[in-house]
């Protein structure tokens, strides 16, 4: 990444966000230099909201697939996913400071993350285990998606501390959906 993001060393360059931004303005009066424009701070910190809701919404699933889950495989998936749902815990909030860390509010309310979520609601019924599983493959397939489509952004900014947590949570959702796959081989 050793390109520079070119606006956030111009004097004249706008501390606004972008109004195509669907990201909380930043606070009044605070400018913020900190050699990432302040368009691409916003729309970084928007992808990053968006991370946030699909991690918030995998947690959710997960948690109440914990609860839920019945048949042969109990013991086994009720751990599994305890340790999986005890890691998107720990994921929410390091997220969140990034976007607060850009100058952002980060969401945090059950609407807000519905409606930036790429993710389904858990079903209302739980489903059977084998279907769980295929749920929370697909969970986890879907969360690195949203963080791979932003890392070209964060790449053209030189959003280091960005690309980074990108990178991490790249790693674990990739390696939880193969975990969670080899659990479907027949």
């Amino acid at each position: 990444m050793a390109k520079t993001d070119k606006k956030s060393n111009d004097p004249k360059a706008s501390t606004k966000p972008s109004t195509k931004s669907s990201t909380p303005a930043a606070p009044k009066g605070q400018a913020i230099d900190i050699g990432i424009s302040a368009d691409h701070r916003a729309a970084i910190a928007k992808g990053l909201n968006g991370l946030l809701a699909d991690t918030f919404t995998l947690y959710l699933t997960t948690h109440n697939f914990h609860w839920n889950v019945t048949g042969p495989m109990f013991n086994a998936l009720h751990n599994m996913f305890m340790d999986q749902y005890t890691e998107l815990w720990n994921a929410v909030d390091p997220i969140a400071e990034r976007v607060r860390a850009l100058g952002y509010p980060a969401i945090g309310s059950f609407a807000d993350f519905a409606k930036a979520s790429s993710l389904p609601d858990a079903p209302v019924e739980p489903p059977k285990a084998k279907e769980m599983i295929r749920i929370l493959v697909a969970g986890h397939e879907a969360v690195a998606r949203t963080a791979r489509a932003l890392y070209p952004l964060v790449d053209e900014a030189s959003d280091e501390p960005s690309a980074d947590l990108l990178t991490q949570r790249l790693d674990i959702h990739e390696k939880t959906a193969w975990m969670l796959r080899s659990l479907l081989e027949e």
